[in-house]
């Protein structure tokens, strides 16, 4: 029993502190900087022009990322409007995900698919979780528990998958795409650049946490299963 505690304590503080950490970076950077010149917007306008890539840019409530189906760079409206240091650089780093998919970046290839996929298993899934009380009902067989049984591994462990699968996409986007563009058009002072590299770090760590929170989720669901 000690051990399980001890378990669940560490695992909660790896789905935990990498968030904390993510949110404090990003936080501490999102003042006006006074020797930026531009928005995030603009700043991603100039990106589009400057590569001549046939992408969308738009302003967004659902948090900055980057469409490969719609090939659009969605900007939340925090940094679409700011000059600050987070600003620009997250949208480097989504910026980054629009030249992955310029030059068929494989990983991010991989990972569109997947999602598509997942999200198909999902809606099955879920599907199935809701008719299960109704086939319990009707049919007494230990098959309703084996669905059950599966599409909650499903519903519970597809995000995981993706979400580990995009690990290697987001550190390819930070440091091989975002940070280079940031250093070699001097859009930033060296120390700011130091700063930088902290900021890109959390971007590619929002998606860490992601992913051990979807772990921490289903050895939750899965310890449920066996009492």
């Amino acid at each position: 029993m000690g051990i399980l505690i001890i378990g669940f304590i560490i695992l909660f503080a790896l789905t935990t502190l990498p968030s904390l950490w993510t949110k404090q970076i990003l936080a501490k950077h999102r003042k006006p900087h006074p020797h930026i010149p531009g928005t995030g917007m603009q700043f991603a306008e100039h990106l589009r022009e400057k590569f001549q890539l046939p992408i969308q840019i738009e302003e967004t409530e659902q948090g900055d990322h980057y469409d490969p189906l719609s090939k659009t760079v969605r900007i939340s409206q925090a940094n679409a409007h700011s000059n600050s240091l987070t600003a620009i650089t997250t949208v480097a780093h989504e910026f980054g995900h629009a030249l992955q998919d310029h030059q068929n970046y494989a990983p991010l290839k991989q990972r569109t698919l997947m999602v598509e996929r997942a999200q198909l298993m999902q809606k099955f899934a879920s599907g199935a979780l809701l008719v299960t009380p109704i086939l319990i009902a009707v049919v007494h067989t230990p098959m309703v528990g084996l669905v059950t049984f599966s599409a909650g591994f499903i519903a519970m462990g597809v995000p995981v998958l993706i979400h580990l699968s995009t690990l290697p996409v987001e550190f390819d986007a930070s440091f091989a795409r975002a940070l280079p563009l940031l250093k070699e058009g001097n859009y930033l002072s060296p120390s700011d650049q130091r700063q930088a590299k902290k900021i890109l770090l959390a971007c590619a760590l929002t998606y860490v946490a992601a992913s051990l929170s979807s772990l921490f989720n289903l050895w939750k669901w899965l310890k449920a299963i066996k009492r």
